[in-house]
């Protein structure tokens, strides 16, 4: 396996690791210690609150830090710093005493946690030419549904067996270990690096505020984001509270839609390898249309054999866009900038999705149930449809233009 091709999959590895520490407070929640501990009371919206408070941190860190990053270091320093941050708030957290500090934790985790994309994405666009993203970026894009699909079982069995404060000591060392070990072996840092002339970091973040159709990907990744987040942060819930699984098959079920979006994520960078880059917001429009069918139809389904097959598709089609939003960055940015642009709009997504499970959460209080939240997912799936629609007439008509 050549270099290039070890450095894409340590960043998988990193992602599905990153993903385990993003999603373990979704299994937590469903602890009575934990939530003993922390004061949470079956308060919904004080539980979508631990999910948007790491949101906004890893939202304005991709947003900010990326670029401050980018200008001074490579990708392998900026990750190895980053996750030895990742490991030392995993391991003080079960020392916190309260809610606040748990919520200023979480916040520290997404600000460490927030330049992974966008270093990731330099590194495939440094590594392979502009006709090979398609599959780098696939690959790594499987780190989600994996991290998501390791992440719920893993957590559910380190709390039966080690406690919910055993489980943070447990995530602390797999990251320091694991996490860490990955990057320092297998990720190379550039050859040219030291000799190249860089841009400041105010040039740097002019020159990605400046990539084309910028605003039309920015609410694309808004709306996927929306839907990861929210569906990973009440997916948990939804099983236990209102189907009444088990805490131990809640976490294996909740892995199951993740693990069958693997295979629409790798076919929709296949795909793209095989389209023109201005055909690529086709995925968005397919992708965004036949998820938010599929929530509706999971939301009006009673009968359990339905609710997993909606519940499958809407995962599926959803992992289909998964590599599109780098594949469109990486073709319109300018080189210098990459990972800052793709900072610009990973960071304002995670900001805005930030508050989509505190939204769900509230419309659950009103509603007086799990299912209604889900009407969100909905929304951010129309949203992906429109925008997707948008960019694809924007695109062809400047492929039009320039041909």
């Amino acid at each position: 396996m050549t270099a290039r091709w070890q450095g894409t999959i340590a960043l998988l590895l990193l992602i599905i690791i990153s993903y385990v520490d993003r999603v373990n407070i979704s299994v937590m929640i469903l602890n009575p210690e934990f939530a003993e501990h922390f004061q949470l009371n079956e308060n919904r919206m004080l539980q979508g609150m631990l999910m948007t408070c790491f949101l906004l941190g890893y939202g304005f860190s991709a947003l900010l830090l990326t670029p401050v990053i980018e200008s001074k270091l490579h990708y392998r320093q900026g990750l190895l710093i980053s996750i030895a941050v990742w490991a030392v708030v995993c391991a003080i957290s079960p020392l916190l005493g309260s809610l606040m500090g748990m919520l200023i934790a979480r916040v520290i985790l997404g600000v460490a946690e927030g330049p992974l994309f966008s270093l990731k994405t330099r590194f495939i666009s440094d590594n392979f030419r502009p006709e090979e993203i398609g599959k780098p970026n696939a690959v790594t894009a499987l780190g989600v549904s994996l991290g998501l699909a390791v992440g719920f079982p893993l957590v559910t069995w380190l709390m039966a067996n080690l406690g919910w404060a055993g489980s943070f000591y447990a995530l602390a060392v797999l990251n320091l270990l694991l996490g860490g070990g990955l990057i320092w072996r297998f990720l190379p840092a550039p050859r040219d690096f030291a000799k190249s002339a860089k841009p400041g970091f105010a040039q740097t973040f002019a020159l990605a505020w400046r990539t084309p159709l910028l605003g039309w990907i920015l609410l694309v990744e808004i709306a996927t984001l929306s839907y990861l987040w929210g569906s990973s942060a009440w997916l948990p819930a939804w099983l236990r509270d209102e189907h009444h699984f088990s805490l131990h098959a809640t976490g294996m079920l909740a892995a199951v839609p993740f693990l069958l979006s693997l295979g629409s994520k790798f076919l929709g960078g296949v795909l793209l390898d095989k389209m023109r880059p201005e055909q690529a917001p086709l995925l968005f429009v397919a992708g965004g249309l036949l998820t938010a069918l599929s929530v509706v139809a999971l939301m009006m389904s009673q009968q359990p054999v339905w609710l997993a097959l909606f519940m499958l598709c809407a995962n599926m089609f959803w992992g289909l866009q998964g590599a599109a939003i780098p594949a469109v960055i990486q073709h319109h940015a300018a080189r210098d900038a990459m990972g800052s642009a793709y900072g610009i709009i990973n960071g304002i997504g995670n900001i805005c999705a930030a508050f989509i499970p505190l939204l769900m959460g509230i419309v659950m209080k009103s509603a007086g149930s799990v299912s209604s939240g889900f009407s969100v997912l909905v929304v951010s799936q129309v949203v992906t449809l429109l925008a997707g629609g948008m960019l694809l007439l924007r695109m062809n008509r400047a492929a039009a233009v320039s041909a």
